[in-house]
């Protein structure tokens, strides 16, 4: 016979599956035709980095950009500094989260918790959070990438390589020489950013 506990886990079980079905679908759905894809790559490097990942955490990877596939998304021509936009990004999306996972009935703890990761995913300030920061992070060269170029062109692309070389660990740092892309220009791109941060780092390092 089954025990109380037993019981209380396949409720959490089943909670956590229907309630990730909806995000995938919802993502699914977002305009940004590079968002399904960097939902499921940033889960996947989340658990390259972190192999023992709790759920809240990988909700979080999975639904970190929900906002953008929301009518009502954050949009960055409304905000002058781009950082200000991620901030309301990363807020909204939270929102949004939490809504879905307390209509799944989500154990109350998951929910605060993966919440608070997606709110923080853009900056981090904690063990996980810096964790999430850096699989989302890692995942744009990844898989975004190739789209985003497509979409943006040259230079609004590499700017936002250089933003997101900055988000990166240290660590995640030396994991992206080893990213290549059919396109040979990308390529040639990242190894551009990585150079001139490189570059500036002997700068610094330099002795007078």
């Amino acid at each position: 016979m089954w025990k109380s506990s037993d019981a209380c886990g396949f409720a959490k079980m089943t909670a956590l599956d229907t309630a990730k079905q909806e995000i995938r679908a919802i993502i699914a759905g977002s305009s940004v035709p590079e968002d399904p894809i960097h939902a499921e790559n940033t889960l996947q490097w989340l658990l390259k980095i972190k192999p023992d990942a709790d759920d809240a955490l990988q909700i979080a990877a999975l639904a970190h950009d929900i906002d953008r596939a929301s009518d009502k998304k954050v949009k960055r021509d409304d905000y002058e500094d781009y950082d200000e936009f991620k901030a309301a990004h990363a807020k909204h999306g939270s929102n949004i989260l939490r809504g879905i996972l307390e209509a799944h009935d989500v154990c109350c703890h998951i929910v605060d918790k993966a919440c608070h990761l997606v709110l923080h995913h853009e900056v981090g300030g904690d063990p996980e959070a810096d964790v999430l920061k850096d699989a989302d992070s890692i995942s744009y060269f990844d898989s975004n990438l190739p789209l985003y170029y497509g979409r943006e062109g040259w230079q609004e692309t590499k700017r936002r390589c250089v933003w997101g070389y900055r988000r990166l660990s240290h660590k995640m740092r030396k994991v992206l020489p080893s990213i290549k892309h059919q396109e040979k220009k990308l390529n040639q791109m990242l190894q551009e950013v990585i150079n001139e941060f490189e570059t500036q780092d002997t700068i610094v390092q330099c002795p007078r």
